[in-house]
């Protein structure tokens, strides 16, 4: 087992959670803050849009099982890409596309990732995804976890 960790925001986490929780070899997801300025964030923080963090899921997964790329194509599909600061009727930094790479190897994937999916032409717009280093993750609440499953829900209803 090869067991890795990869870091994604894609707008309100509780949906980019859902997706990834289906994967098989995903063993773990936790959804959090990374990318900002200020220590131990709470969801009420991280509301005001004044400390620089993303909403983010962090996945733990068996690369033996599911690798990187898959986890990449998932992530381009379960949000549109091409919206800076926001996803739907969510709007602020905390909402902005963004992949948080672990090393090198992440940081190249991600970038020939979105290369290709700007390329395609797939989108009407460029893509605004930003890659950012992966910093500390700042687990969100408790009730922020497995928040559709813990409701009995599979999605947003929006």
């Amino acid at each position: 087992m090869a067991i890795k960790k990869a870091t994604f925001a894609a707008g309100c986490f509780w949906g980019v959670e859902a997706k990834y929780q289906k994967v098989k070899g995903v063993l773990q997801t936790e959804v959090g803050y990374m990318g900002g300025r200020t220590e131990s964030p709470t969801y009420r923080d991280v509301c005001t849009d004044r400390t620089g963090h993303a909403e983010v899921v962090q996945v733990t997964f068996d690369d033996s099982v599911v690798n990187y790329q898959e986890l990449l194509d998932i992530f381009w599909r379960c949000h549109d890409p091409t919206q800076k600061n926001r996803q739907g009727p969510d709007v602020g930094n905390q909402y902005r596309t963004a992949i948080f790479y672990h090393d090198e190897e992440q940081r190249k994937k991600a970038e020939a990732s979105k290369s290709d999916l700007d390329g395609s032409q797939m989108f009407p717009r460029p893509i605004a995804t930003v890659l950012e280093k992966a910093g500390t993750f700042w687990r969100a609440e408790e009730y922020h976890q497995k928040y559709f499953q813990k409701k009995g829900l599979d999605s947003c209803h929006i």
